[in-house]
C-alpha cells in the first residue's frame, strides 16, 4: 500500500511540475507541430495594402514559391488601411504557429511616430524572419529644371531656398522620407507636395506642376527611358542592377541612403524552428533564377539575410527615421 502511495504521490508531484512550467504543455504541441509544419495546413501571408503595389506582387511571388515548395496552399490575403496598420496588427494578435506571417515596408518602423497610437508594438509583438527585397527609389526632376546633376540640385535650393516643390505617395513613405532626408543631410529648404500615391505626382512633375520626387524606381523608370523626365540619381548606396546607369545621390551626399524595403515577419513567440525553415525556405526561393528574372521587373534586389540580422535594421531603420519624423513634426494624414 505504501508504496503505491509513494507511486502515486510521484505522478501527482511530477504532474504538478509539468503543470508548473510556463507553457509545458504548449511547447509539447508545439514540438509535435514543428515536427509536421507546414504539411496539411493553410498558410497565410497578409498584405498590409491593396492588390497589384509592390507589396502585394512581391508577396504572391513568395507565396507561389513556398507554396510550391511545401505542397501546401500559401493564401494571400490584403487586409488594407491607416497605413498599413489594420493588416499588421491582425498578424500581431494571430496565433503564433507560422501559419500566418506578414509582409510589410518601412510603415513597421515609422508608423509608431507618426500615429498617434498604435495597436501593436513593432518589436516586442513581431519575430524577424527574412528581408525579401530592396527597391531603391530614383531622385527625378522636371526636364526643364536648371540642375543637371545632384550638385546642381543642391545649389540651385540653396539659391531658390523654399521655392522648389518635391512630390510623393504620401506622409511618412519612403518617397517623402527621402525627400525630408535630403534637405537634412544638405541643408536645403524645399516645399512637400503629398498625392495619394505617385502616379498624379508624376504626371503633375512631367507637366511641370512640381519640380522633383524621389519617385519608386518601377513607377519613375519608364518615363526617364521614355524622355519625359530625367532621373539626377538612385537613392541607395549602391548602383542598382536593374538601372546602373544611374549613380547614387551618395556619392555627392555622403550618408544618403534610403529604399523602399520588403520583409516578412511572424507574430512574436513563433518556435524558432519555424521562423527558421521560412526564412531557409525563402532564402532558397529567392535564388532561383525565375523568380529572380520576375524581381528584376520591378528593380527588386533580392536579399535573404537572416533573422538577427532582418531584427538589427529594422531598429536601425526606426532610429533613423524616429528621429527625422520627431525633427520635421510629421503627421499621418
Amino acid at each position: 500500500m505504501n508504496d503505491i502511495r509513494i507511486d502515486r504521490r510521484a505522478l501527482l508531484s511530477g504532474a504538478a511540475a509539468t503543470l508548473a512550467v510556463p507553457g509545458a504543455g504548449l511547447w509539447q504541441n508545439t514540438a509535435w507541430a514543428q515536427s509536421s509544419w507546414p504539411q496539411g495546413r493553410t498558410l497565410k501571408l497578409v498584405v498590409p495594402f491593396p492588390p497589384a503595389g509592390a507589396t502585394d506582387v512581391l508577396a504572391r511571388l513568395v507565396a507561389d514559391k513556398l507554396g510550391q515548395s511545401w505542397g501546401t496552399n500559401f493564401v494571400v490575403e490584403n487586409r488594407a488601411g491607416a497605413g498599413g496598420n489594420i493588416g499588421t496588427d491582425v498578424v500581431a494578435k494571430a496565433e503564433p504557429n507560422g501559419d500566418t506571417i506578414l509582409i510589410v515596408s518601412v510603415g513597421l518602423a515609422t508608423n509608431q511616430y507618426l500615429y498617434p497610437k498604435l495597436n501593436y508594438d513593432p518589436v516586442k509583438d513581431f519575430a524577424p524572419i527574412t528581408m525579401v527585397a530592396l527597391v531603391p527609389n530614383l531622385l527625378v526632376v522636371n526636364k526643364d529644371l536648371p540642375a543637371k546633376s545632384v550638385a546642381e540640385l543642391i545649389a540651385y535650393a540653396k539659391a531658390n531656398p523654399g521655392k522648389l516643390t518635391y512630390g510623393s505617395s504620401g506622409v511618412g513613405t519612403s518617397v517623402h522620407l527621402s525627400g525630408e532626408y535630403f534637405q537634412k543631410l544638405t541643408g536645403t529648404k524645399m516645399v512637400h507636395v503629398p498625392y495619394r500615391g505617385t502616379a498624379q505626382a508624376t504626371q503633375d512633375l512631367i507637366g511641370g506642376r512640381i519640380d522633383l520626387i524621389f519617385d519608386n524606381i518601377t513607377q519613375a523608370l519608364p518615363h526617364v527611358r521614355a524622355g519625359s523626365i530625367r532621373s539626377l540619381g538612385i537613392t541607395t548606396a549602391k548602383r542598382s542592377p536593374a538601372a546602373p546607369e544611374f549613380a547614387p545621390i551618395a556619392e555627392t551626399v555622403p550618408g544618403f541612403d534610403v529604399s523602399s524595403w520588403f520583409a516578412l515577419f511572424a507574430p512574436a513567440r513563433t518556435p524558432q524552428a519555424i521562423i527558421d525553415k521560412i526564412h531557409a525556405d525563402t532564402k532558397a526561393g529567392l535564388a532561383d533564377p525565375a523568380l529572380r528574372a520576375k524581381m528584376d521587373t520591378l528593380a527588386a534586389e533580392p536579399v535573404g539575410n537572416t533573422p538577427a540580422e532582418l531584427g538589427a535594421f529594422l531598429q536601425s531603420e526606426m532610429k533613423k527615421w524616429g528621429d527625422l519624423i520627431k525633427e520635421i513634426g510629421a503627421k499621418a494624414e
